[in-house]
């Protein structure tokens, strides 16, 4: 081959262009057709063709060349080139379009899919994909992928396995103003702001989604806190209320993000069903008329930063005062001033009834959507004294009237503070509010606080307590609180809780507090800029012993899982009530109290025990009307009839921590108690046998004392009488226990003689036999000599009957010697021995 380059004269344009160095004549190409780019069925080592190649049977590799461009190029056709390879070849590529490039593809004889590049193996794979896509979107059993999409159902489920969000990040720098609720031993939290860095003032309001494990015990420090799938429905609000029924979660209210400021949505309720894990929208409720309240169809607006509560039992939850601003309600102008509230929203759940609203009375119940009742005319509402107010309590007390109280208390504008030393009363089965005053050191006014009750077990008290808070001047200089206060009910007496012995959490306000186990668990709580973070910002405070605690200790467990079937004897407790309140009804008493027992600074005000027995049953401060006045509390039975205690108080030991079932430690100290009072009992017992020995004793010394003369003449006229036979006081010297053997040798003779006139021997006299080894005994000796126990004394009994004391001393219990409590012959260690001198004597 001439590898020189020639200049070629253009010709006609063949069919085909080859490569330009073989064009030239640098390369051949039958060689680089047989080294590079063998043909289909091309032997290396013996050059062949497959004769007749068709599609069907072959499935062709790829082989690139150009069309020729010889019009163009006037380029003159290589001569070597073989015209039976050529024709074979390029026979399926001539009838191309000539202004494209032309593929050819071929099988590989040993593996088609070898014979596939990357970039049609690529391109395969993209066009399976792009078949697949619109299909799993709309695969309801799919996790890849979102539906998107305007709301246009009144009732939308967002499924958490159809659409999947981020799950919530538990871990933050700060979290406050968030709505919050237990449901059988779970906290739910939602929304809210959290900030990620102490200098973090904007985008901090979100939609998060945690919960809070109460049946199992934990450290603060490593709560049991889990991140749930941020939903993509619920607004990110703050300062709203969470209401739980025994199956869901229902979201009213709060304000949207001021940093960026953010358009309110018309407003919805949002529900979410536990079971489920799924959102529900219901928009635009409406009002329905009934007591005190609005008409029949009156929008439900949005409020921010008012009260709340919701009581399961009842199946209702309220929403007290807040405020409508740009913020909380869609279409209200940046221009339009705030504008503060003093109605009460009530929200019936689905499947309750309620008397107090039209469409549910005679035992109706609430829809699917729930039912709504904007009280506005409730008594003192329509009065001066009653001021509208934002960031109060709202809080409920069972017991008086037909279905409780509501306690709205703290709170107030930009410019004022609600009272303290009077408190606001609803009658909720009245529909109707009442005023009451308190007695006793009253806290500082404030906002922004958070508040649970506690029930004594016999329900004779509820004890409100208070934590933290701030003040509303100067503007963006608030200070905040960390004092905790107790508010007795019904006495309506404030208690201050003494906590300069103890850690206490940096002063807070916008917390939550939700109660569980007779234990608060404080989340979260705006704290200023002086603290870099507040992380996990989770504490627990002990409302039986006051203080603060460095771990939540579970006490209901497990048991919070399970249905209460109505009956005494049944463990399962949902609603940690205390054991002998747990119901489903306004009798009930209240949720998380299981555990709770009345702390001694309570005691010591309003009287009573820790089980309960308060004393100031009534109001120190005298009601003039409403269920305070005429109402009692409604109490509650701790003792069964057999005695039994229903009422459990129980408090986990050190040991005893992220552990649930029997308290062992108070099992423990139980036996050991028990023990103790059994050995008490048996000490005073034995005292009580002592005493009595040793006055028999006396009174033997006495008599011996009386015959002393007597005795010393008999033993002057007798060789063989014991000499110093009388007993002496103290009985301790060996001589005097000589003597006292002597002289109780003489009596037992005596007990083996036959009475005197039996055996022909004299009263009196003193006859003297040998016993078996030869000593002698004095026998005969007259009872009455020492026992007085007169003439005629047989078998142990004396003329008139009465009984003779020889028979106890020959058994040998006093040994004239004064009795002893200790010893092997104690009346300790002898009680059997002991009885039968008393018994006998």
């Amino acid at each position: 081959m001439d590898t020189t380059a020639q200049p070629q004269p253009a010709l006609k344009a063949p069919g085909r262009r080859k490569s330009v160095f073989m064009e030239v004549g640098l390369v051949d190409e039958d060689t680089v057709r047989r080294d590079r780019s063998p043909a289909p069925g091309y032997n290396t080592s013996t050059p062949t063709l497959i004769s007749d190649p068709t599609r069907k049977r072959l499935r062709p590799a790829r082989t690139v060349r150009f069309r020729s461009q010889a019009e163009i190029l006037n380029e003159k056709e290589h001569e070597r080139m073989s015209e039976e390879f050529d024709d074979e070849w390029e026979s399926d590529s001539d009838v191309e379009d000539e202004t494209l490039a032309t593929m050819k593809l071929y099988p590989s004889p040993n593996n088609q899919l070898n014979a596939c590049s990357g970039l049609y193996k690529a391109g395969l794979l993209a066009l399976i994909l792009a078949l697949m896509l619109p299909v799993l979107q709309i695969n309801p059993i799919s996790a890849i992928g979102v539906r998107g999409g305007v709301i246009r159902e009144p009732r939308q489920t967002i499924d958490a396995q159809v659409v999947r969000r981020d799950d919530t990040n538990p871990q933050v720098c700060k979290r406050w103003s968030h709505q919050a609720a237990v449901v059988n031993g779970t906290l739910f939290i939602y929304g809210g702001r959290s900030s990620t860095s102490d200098q973090q003032t904007s985008n901090t309001w979100n939609n998060d989604f945690l919960t809070l494990d109460l049946t199992k015990s934990w450290q603060i420090s490593n709560p049991s806190l889990t991140g749930l799938p941020r939903p993509s429905g619920p607004p990110k609000v703050a300062n709203g209320y969470l209401w739980s029924s025994f199956d869901s979660l229902w979201l009213y209210g709060g304000e949207y993000s001021d940093d960026p400021v953010a358009t309110p949505d018309p407003f919805s309720t949002w529900e979410y069903k536990i079971s489920a894990k799924q959102w529900i929208e219901h928009k635009d409720p409406k009002s329905s008329g009934g007591l005190n309240a609005e008409a029949d169809g009156q929008s439900i607006q949005r409020s921010a930063e008012g009260a709340g509560f919701g009581v399961a039992t009842l199946g209702r939850g309220w929403y007290f005062g807040g405020h409508l601003d740009y913020l909380t309600t869609n279409g209200w102008s940046v221009q339009n001033p705030r504008v503060y509230l003093k109605s009460l929203i009530e929200f019936t759940f689905p499947g309750f009834s309620n008397s107090a609203v039209n469409s549910l009375q005679n035992g109706k119940t609430a829809g699917e959507d729930g039912t709504w009742r904007n009280v506005t005319e409730g008594g003192l509402q329509e009065s001066a004294g009653f001021t509208e107010r934002a960031d109060g309590l709202l809080l409920y007390v069972p017991g008086f009237g037909d279905e409780g109280l509501l306690l709205g208390l703290t709170g107030g504008t930009n410019a004022t503070f609600t009272q303290m030393n009077v408190i606001d009363v609803y009658d909720i089965a009245k529909s109707t509010w009442y005023k009451q005053s308190t007695s006793g050191k009253m806290p500082e006014y404030r906002v922004n606080p958070c508040a649970v009750v506690a029930a004594a077990a016999d329900g004779s008290s509820y004890n409100v307590y208070m934590f933290g808070g701030q003040n509303l001047q100067p503007f963006k200089n608030q200070t905040q609180y960390d004092d905790m206060w107790i508010l007795s009910i019904p006495s309506f007496t404030w208690i201050e809780v003494d906590m300069s012995k103890q850690s206490v959490p940096y002063a807070r306000a916008g917390h939550s507090c939700n109660i569980w186990d007779g234990q608060m668990i404080v989340v979260g709580g705006y704290v200023g800029q002086d603290l870099t973070c507040d992380s996990p910002g989770i504490y627990i405070f002990n409302m039986s012993s006051l203080s603060w605690s460095d771990q939540f200790t579970a006490l209901t467990g497990d048991r919070a899982l399970q249905a209460w079937s109505g009956k005494v004897d049944d463990s399962a407790n949902p609603l940690a009530q205390q054991a002998n309140q747990r119901g489903f009804n306004s009798s009930a008493g209240l949720e998380g109290s299981y555990g709770y027992q009345v702390p001694g600074a309570v005691q010591s005000v309003i009287g009573g025990k820790a089980s309960g027995g308060a004393t100031l049953t009534a109001p120190v401060q005298t009601p003039t009307k409403g269920p305070l006045a005429t109402g009692k509390p409604h109490t509650y039975t701790v003792t069964g009839p057999n005695g039994a205690i229903i009422t459990e108080t129980s408090t986990a030991s050190p040991s005893d921590r992220g552990r649930d079932g029997p308290n062992i430690g108070a099992i423990v100290a139980g036996v050991i108690a028990g023990v103790c009072a059994l050995i008490a009992g048996y000490f005073a017992f034995c005292a009580w046998i002592y005493r009595k020995q040793v006055r028999i004793w006396k009174n033997h010394a006495a008599m011996v004392a009386s015959r002393g003369g007597q005795m010393s003449q008999n033993e002057k006229n007798d060789p063989w009488a014991a000499q110093g036979a009388t007993v002496s006081s103290s009985g301790k010297t060996s001589s005097d226990r000589n003597a006292r053997e002597a002289a109780h040798a003489l009596l037992l003779s005596t007990t083996n003689t036959s009475s005197g006139a039996a055996s022909g021997v004299r009263p009196g006299s003193a006859d003297v036999s040998r016993t078996s080894d030869g000593g002698r005994v004095g026998t005969g000796v007259s009872a009455t000599a020492y026992h007085g126990a007169g003439p005629g004394v047989a078998n142990g009994r004396d003329t008139i009957g009465r009984r003779s004391s020889v028979g106890s001393l020959t058994d040998g219990l006093l040994d004239a010697q004064e009795p002893s409590f200790w010893g092997a012959r104690g009346v300790l260690l002898n009680p059997r021995r002991s009885l039968r001198v008393i018994n006998r004597d």
